[in-house]
């Protein structure tokens, strides 16, 4: 009997991983010599059974006097071998090796420097900070990995994750409060999920994290009570006792008493109430225009500035292409802009990435429209085919207990209208609340007639020239759904290796990522040879038809010719050459099952094999012999796998890596199915879709998928069309019975018998004409299957506009400008709508194609619905509670650690914070991992429109009135004509930045100048203006703000419409004949706005760079509340004069005293701090008097000292032997910019000790 010696103290991580690991071992194929499981012992062995002196626990002893190991690594490989992910060397196994290797070197000192002077079991000469600092530089690493990452090697536990988990057991429970939980959230939610497993939790039991509140002394746990101290430690431990509270006695009466020179403090005031949502509460009927003829509210409320707005913009059509227009025919040399949505699917809800696609297509459209183009953005939505059948069947059963096949067709297709009108305007709802500018009059849903009618028309054509056709392939199927489905509805599983996964309909959970190998003997041979194959999917055996082994295999030429022996089949295989084999893998011969494996198919074909269908629609088995006839397949991958080991015929099973095909709507596994189908040629379609991207008739943008574009073109496959669906596009094509007998029967595959048609009536006609007999011998059965959803979205470029027919929309809005989709869908959507719109017109769809990111969550995880980070765009414009969030959880498969990405819940962040946001994002060519605390940023950019808009509107008062024009007056100040400099090159980039797709480019341009130069510069050097007694000087400056609102307004309407609009209402008008609303206002162009000014840049960069310097020694001598003289000492007399014109605005915007210009080469005052702004001009800021020499110069002298410690342990960190070798890049990176932070912080502290020094 072997015997695990264990620790029995509940922190002993070492212990506790071995004990894990045996668990694992007990679950799994057992410890790694092949015998019993060891008993536990807790205490370390006897000195005298073990040759050597004690081991170190844990230890492992394989039977008395047999094999001692010990050390946590080697214990836990012993006892759970299969932890190891793999076999030795492969990839898997390596992995979990590198990852084991790191916590031991790296984690565990760091955690255990971190951890043991916290409770007292060490003393530490280091700085808390800096065990803390190294502690964080070995989680680092572990970081970036578990960021895209579930584990730390595969998609289960391993070694290596057991390995990591208990050298972090002590921080997590000690040290790692909540805030720093929340710095490394991907390693806390990776740590909460593996101590959650069964068998983690079986030896550690429920892990508590560290709260933040350390109890006075370790206390552990009551299986193993503490040691008694010894004398020395009580008498120390009483001294620590006595100075501690010596020390709370002296910090109390400090604190009761103010400093020496400072008056008693204040009480402090009371902290304001938040004032909580603020709401419009002023009757207004949907479609009247929005009362605001009243004071602003005190702040920025997104409920009540998106309140009564969008109904109105959509009453008065603002939306539409005809508004400001006779008809959309009427010429306009400003162009066209038709651009059409992507339709979501009736029983989608919104998520964040309708949210991004809607952002940036409502950006550029309300672009076009104030540039004054005729634009239509066309909505729509797609009747989704299979998803609408599943949640409508699931209702019926829900409700009434009925399949669809009990109530019938017709009564099934009435219940899905029904449900379509009760349910299926939800979508268009959330896209309003979106503020999307859509033509809602032009509304479709794909089942329209006048859309039907289009599918139809399409099929018709494409069938009578050949390019629908009907034949028996192998399709994706999926057994639950009974229906074939697209590439883009199935999801691919990667598994590194054996994997149980949940199928539908299995009560178990079926074993996938093995290998089964087994033998086939060989007909006629008189030494019992045998051909070793294998395969991933066992039951289809039952299916082989040929071995197959390449034509240059040495190892099998001797058998050409011959056939093996099928174990359960009365018929021999042959065994066939094909250069399809891949020698070098497994036994260099492989299985042949034409009817259930695409390239076994291809093979099949190449050498007239048969192809034998063992499975039906439902997976169960067929046209094989008992006990296997009837089993469901997976049931029958069991029955299959004791039958050849009865038969002697097993010959191993492995771990293999695979990809599992899941439907992703059901989660079944599909299975290729051969069934009869109809199919689209598009090899000449896409090659014509392929060569008007050469051309460059098409644009795709980035052009990085230009690339892509060309190889899925060139290679592209035969479209499987059909459904097996009642809910959709029934197919127009009826298979043709003749009652002649000198006509013979057809059969399904056979196309000639297959007619297509408009109506029955047609169909017939044609039918007649092809068998030459009269109409009334012609009995015609339409397909019950329905058409793929995408074949109707091909054609919705076309279809909206009333295609066939000839219509004024089509005419003016096809071909469109452009098409904007997410670039996951730009071969199953966009490339059929090209390959359609050019077969069936002759002309493009669209002459642009813009593909934006994807989202994913912070963690860079693809948002999915089965994971659960779905984020609902109205969670974040309204905000959700934590208790809300959490409701939400339990839903989902996500851990619960990840609430620690939003503590509090989401806070209410507005449509426009939103909007912005998601642009803001936006980078070509990359996805985007949304952090919702950055949108929430956006919402405070909305508070500072709101209240600089608000101070601008004081500032102009009641009875301004704006220039009928722009255009300055003439006597602009300095700062005048900055703004407008700045103001002009906004609208540069904003243009510029719409015209290329750079959303970044436009949203920074647009928020750098409203914040940073607007609010934070102009605005500030405005108050004593407009406070002044220069009329001449105020009014110009009113005038340049009023144009800098109007402008800016405008510029930011794409994006945040709605706050936008609010605030322009309240503007005073130049022109009585002004547009009513913001988003038909013209939209600002650099030919409105050409006041570049060089100079005035100039002169103001110099204005700020003082004035940074001088904020920047403020705070470093802690003036805060303090206005110090400032004196500027210039290089020449150029410099001279320009620090002097702009020395006021340094003393508005520095908070500065007096701000004078030192002649050249005289002397600035002593006790002054000096920086540089630029290499012409100096800054001396008066120190004397406002600080007191000697307190200063202690403080600096023990920061000095720190700096010094901090800048030596990092050089000798850097110079220890293995440092650039066994320290990760981006840790050797952060320390070096980390020296050269100290480095700087040290010269900046030997300044501040000369300079006080000279003082005293």
């Amino acid at each position: 009997m072997s015997t695990l010696y264990v620790s029995p103290h509940p922190d002993a991580f070492p212990s506790l991983r071995a004990l894990i690991a045996a668990r694992y071992g007990e679950a799994g194929e057992g410890p790694g010599w092949g015998g019993a499981h060891p008993r536990i012992c807790l205490q370390p062995p006897p000195t005298s059974r073990t040759p050597f002196p004690p081991p170190r626990l844990p230890a492992l002893e394989q039977g008395p006097g047999g094999l001692w190991v010990w050390g946590a690594t080697a214990v836990a490989q012993l006892l759970w071998p299969a932890g190891l992910g793999g076999p030795g060397g492969s990839r898997a196994a390596v992995l979990v090796q590198q990852w084991v290797s790191y916590a031991d070197t790296e984690l565990i000192p760091a955690a255990c420097g971190a951890t043991l002077p916290a409770l007292g079991l060490r003393s530490s000469a280091q700085d808390p900070q800096a065990v803390l600092g190294a502690l964080g530089r070995a989680l680092s690493p572990l970081e970036e990995w578990l960021r895209l990452h579930t584990y730390l090697a595969g998609e289960a536990p391993t070694l290596a994750d057991l390995a990591a988990v208990t050298a972090l057991l002590l921080p997590f429970r000690y040290v790692l409060d909540p805030p720093a939980r929340r710095i490394w959230n991907n390693v806390t939610r990776w740590f909460v999920t593996c101590v959650r497993q069964p068998e983690f939790r079986a030896v550690l039991g429920e892990v508590v994290l560290y709260s933040g509140a350390r109890p006075l002394s370790h206390q552990p746990g009551p299986e193993a009570p503490a040691l008694p101290k010894t004398a020395a430690q009580l008498k120390k431990e009483a001294k620590k006792r006595e100075k501690l509270e010596k020390f709370q006695q002296k910090q109390k009466i400090q604190q009761q008493q103010p400093p020496p020179g400072e008056k008693k403090p204040k009480p402090e005031k009371r902290e304001k109430r938040d004032p909580g949502v603020i709401t419009y509460d002023l009757p207004t009927p949907p479609g009247e225009k929005k009362d605001v003829s009243g004071p602003m509210p005190d702040s920025y409320s997104p409920r009540y500035v998106e309140a009564a707005w969008y109904p109105w913009w959509e009453q008065q059509g603002f939306f539409k292409p005809e508004y400001g227009r006779p008809n959309v025919s009427a010429a306009n040399p400003r162009g066209v802009f038709m651009m059409c949505i992507p339709p979501p699917n009736v029983t989608g809800s919104l998520h964040l990435g309708h949210a991004l696609t809607n952002a940036i297509q409502d950006s550029l459209t309300r672009w076009h429209r104030m540039r004054g183009e005729t634009t239509l953005w066309n909505p729509g939505c797609d009747h989704a085919g299979i998803a609408t059948q599943v949640v409508v069947e699931k209702k019926l059963w829900r409700e009434q207990g009925l399949s669809r096949h009990q109530l019938g067709r017709e009564a099934f297709l009435q219940e899905v209208w029904k449900w379509k009108e009760e349910k299926g305007d939800r979508i268009y709802h959330q896209l309003k609340k979106l503020g999307s500018s859509l033509d809602w009059d032009r509304a479709c849903f794909t089942m329209d007639p006048k859309l039907s009618a289009a599918v139809t028309e399409a099929f018709v054509r494409l069938h009578e020239e050949g390019i629908i056709y009907r034949s028996t392939r192998l399709v994706n199927w999926s057994c639950t759904l009974n229906s074939a489905i697209s590439d883009i509805e199935v999801d691919k599983k990667e598994l590194t290796g054996r994997t149980l996964l949940s199928v539908p309909g299995y009560k178990e959970k079926v074993e996938f990522g093995v290998l089964v190998s087994f033998a086939y003997k060989v007909q006629g041979s008189d030494s019992d040879e045998e051909v070793v194959v294998a395969t991933t999917r066992i039951e289809t055996m039952l299916g082989d038809v040929a071995v197959a082994v390449h034509p240059k295999d040495t190892r099998y030429q001797h058998l050409k010719g011959k056939n093996v022996i099928h174990p359960f089949l009365s018929r021999s295989l042959p065994i066939v050459f094909d250069e399809f084999v891949d020698m070098d893998f497994g036994t260099g011969a492989v299985k042949i099952t034409p009817a259930h494996d695409q390239n076994d198919y291809e093979v099949g074909q190449r050498h007239g094999l048969e192809a034998i269908s063992i499975m039906d629609s439902r997976g169960a088995l067929i046209n094989v012999p008992p006990p296997f006839l009837g089993l469901p397949r997976f049931e029958a991958r069991k029955a299959v796998l004791v039958a050849l080991k009865e038969r002697g015929l097993f010959r191993g099973i492995e771990d293999n890596p695979m990809v599992v095909p899941l439907c992703n709507r059901s989660k079944d596994v599909v299975e290729p199915l051969l069934r009869p189908q109809w199919y689209v040629r598009c090899g000449e379609m896409a090659q014509a879709a392929s060569a008007a991207v050469t051309r460059g008739d098409l644009r795709i943008l980035p052009e990085a998928h230009q690339r892509t574009w060309h190889a899925w073109m060139d290679n592209i496959r035969e479209w499987c069309i059909s459904r097996q669906l009642w809910w959709g596009h029934r197919i127009p094509a009826y298979f043709v019975t003749v009652s002649d007998p000198a006509v013979p029967p057809g059969e399904d595959p056979d196309g000639r018998y297959w007619v297509s048609g408009r109506n029955e009536a047609e169909a017939r006609e044609k039918a007649a004409k092809e068998f030459g007999v009269s109409p009334d011998k012609i009995s015609l059965q339409q397909d019950e299957d329905v058409l793929d959803t995408w074949f109707s979205s091909g054609l919705f470029p076309l279809s909206i506009l009333g295609w066939p027919n000839q219509s004024e929309d089509l005419s003016v809005f096809y071909p469109g400008t452009l098409l904007e989709t997410g670039h996951d869908i730009l071969f199953f959507w966009v490339a059929r709508m090209v390959m359609l719109g050019l077969k069936l017109t002759g002309r493009l769809p669209f002459r642009e194609v813009y593909l934006h990111a994807i989202v994913r969550d912070a963690h860079g995880r693809k948002m999915s619905k089965s994971l659960g980070n779905v984020i609902d765009p109205l969670d974040v414009i309204y905000g959700i509670s934590l208790q809300g969030l959490h409701n939400q959880l339990l839903n989902s498969n996500l851990d619960p650690s990840e609430k620690a990405d939003f503590p509090a819940g989401i806070p209410e962040c507005g449509t426009d914070a939103l909007r912005f946001g998601l642009c803001a994002y936006m980078s070509q060519g990359r996805d985007i991992n949304l952090d919702v605390n950055r949108i929430l940023g956006y919402r405070h950019f909305c508070n500072k429109l709101w209240n600089a808009t608000k101070f601008a509107l004081r500032g102009l008062g009641k009875g301004f009135v704006p220039s009928p024009t722009s255009q300055p007056g003439g006597h602009e100040s300095l700062v005048d004509r900055w703004i407008r400099s700045r103001l002009t090159e906004a609208v540069r980039l904003s243009n510029q930045g719409f015209q290329a797709y750079d959303f970044p480019a436009v949203t920074t341009a647009q928020y750098s100048f409203w914040l940073y130069e607007l609010c934070d510069v102009y605005l500030e050097c405005l108050k004593p203006v407009l406070n002044g007694v220069d009329q001449v000087a105020a009014e110009c400056a009113r005038q340049t703000l009023y144009t800098c609102l109007d402008v800016g307004l405008r510029l930011l309407s794409p994006f945040m419409p709605f706050v936008t609009e609010e605030l322009f209402q309240r503007l005073p008008r130049r022109m009585p004949q002004a547009p009513p609303s913001l988003c038909v206002t013209p939209y600002p162009e650099p030919s409105e706005c050409s006041w570049k000014d060089p100079e005035a840049e100039a002169a103001l960069e110099l204005a700020l760079s003082i004035t940074r310097a001088v904020r920047s020694l403020r705070a470093d001598y802690n003036l805060t509340r303090i206005r110090p003289d400032c004196f500027l000492e210039v290089a020449d007399e150029a410099t001279g004069a320009l620090a002097s014109a702009v020395s006021g605005y340094v003393q508005a915007l520095a908070s500065a005293g007096v701000v004078a210009v030192l002649a050249l080469g005289a002397p600035a005052p002593q006790g002054c701090a000096v920086a540089l702004a630029s290499d012409r001009c100096s800054i001396h800021l008066q120190l004397q008097g406002l600080v007191d020499p000697a307190r200063e110069l202690g403080k600096l002298q023990a920061k000095r000292v720190e700096a010094q410690r901090q800048a030596q342990r990092l050089r000798e960190r850097r110079a220890a032997s293995g440092y650039p070798v066994k320290v990760p890049l981006e840790v050797q990176e952060a320390d070096e910019a980390k020296l050269q932070q100290t480095e700087a912080e040290l010269r900046k502290v030997d300044e501040a000790i000369a300079l006080f020094q000279k003082m005293l």
